[in-house]
């Protein structure tokens, strides 16, 4: 479990937006008190400012043995081949610690997902460089939800990355992957054991992907109905994509999707105010995920 091309990355990961609001050396102590703890892979977004390949190379340099994986990297963000090119030297630096996550995000308007995902792949693979060639390979995967994305993820990456989305999915989504190729799941866990309150503050993290054209068609997708997904949520909807309550019913609700065929999980503690930090959520959730022996 949690393997890309003999990279342990273990079955629980940490997945987080907290360092777009962090200052440096507040990013270092933590990863580093994270490692400590024994977490092995870290995903970052590339969503609020931070570059998603300055923000691993700085991380990747914070510790001894930490994964960093772009959980996405978008593809509109950057040309093919600086994207290569960066990811060469992350390669080449860290070996074996680094995972491009690639994904569509909101790149080059007017063209479909899977056509410029496929033709940024093309760029990338026929790129050649004067650059030394690493010791290890660039390791990447592939944002992805719908059959034919999962199925591109595949066929020309280490696997797919899913984010916001269900148990069920991820079942159907290993279906599509087989046996062999990388999945890794994201997830969302609040801790508030109040149903009212827990759903309040989900329907607000929940709230922009409820807006959006390609999430939308992936809950339309999942057996939801329109007028499930409009007007905040329903309570189904919430509670399958945001785990809330005390630490067991989490920890239990997160193992399903091992059950499920994921290799790996990247949990996303929410319900954080800007200038606070998750870490003693994390601390919990590594006591718990880490000592269970999922991860080792």
């Amino acid at each position: 479990m949690g393997n890309i091309a003999g990279m342990d990355l273990g079955t629980f990961g940490v997945w987080t937006f907290d360092f777009e609001h962090q200052p440096a050396a507040q990013m270092r102590d933590s990863i580093q008190e994270l490692e400590a703890q024994g977490w092995r892979a870290f995903w970052i977004p590339e969503l609020l400012g931070r570059e998603a390949l300055t923000h691993a190379g700085y991380l990747l340099s914070c510790t001894q043995q930490m994964h960093i994986i772009n959980g996405i990297a978008k593809i509109g963000s950057r040309e093919a081949k600086w994207t290569y090119g960066a990811s060469l030297l992350l390669a080449d630096a860290y070996p074996n610690r680094h995972v491009l996550g690639l994904g569509h995000g909101d790149a080059r308007p007017g063209t479909k997902p899977m056509t410029a995902m496929i033709e940024y792949l093309d760029e990338l693979d026929a790129f050649e460089t004067p650059n030394p060639a690493p010791k290890t390979p660039i390791h990447r995967i592939l944002a992805a939800y719908g059959p034919k994305m999962l199925e591109l993820a595949r066929d020309r990456s280490a696997g797919a990355h899913v984010y916001h989305a269900n148990v069920a999915h991820a079942a159907q989504s290993r279906e599509i992957l087989g046996p062999d190729a990388f999945l890794g799941v994201e997830h969302p866990v609040l801790f508030e054991s109040d149903p009212n309150t827990a759903r309040a503050i989900a329907r607000k993290h929940l709230d922009p992907y409820l807006h959006q054209r390609f999430n939308v068609a992936k809950f339309l997708r999942l057996g939801h109905t329109e007028e499930e997904i409009s007007n905040g949520g329903s309570d189904r909807l919430v509670d399958e994509l945001v785990f809330w309550g005390d630490l067991d019913s989490i920890v239990d609700k997160l193992n399903a999707y091992v059950d499920a065929g994921a290799d790996h999980i990247g949990v996303q503690v929410i319900g954080i105010e800007p200038d606070q930090t998750a870490m003693p959520y994390w601390r919990m959730l590594g006591d718990a995920l880490l000592r269970q022996g999922a991860s080792t």
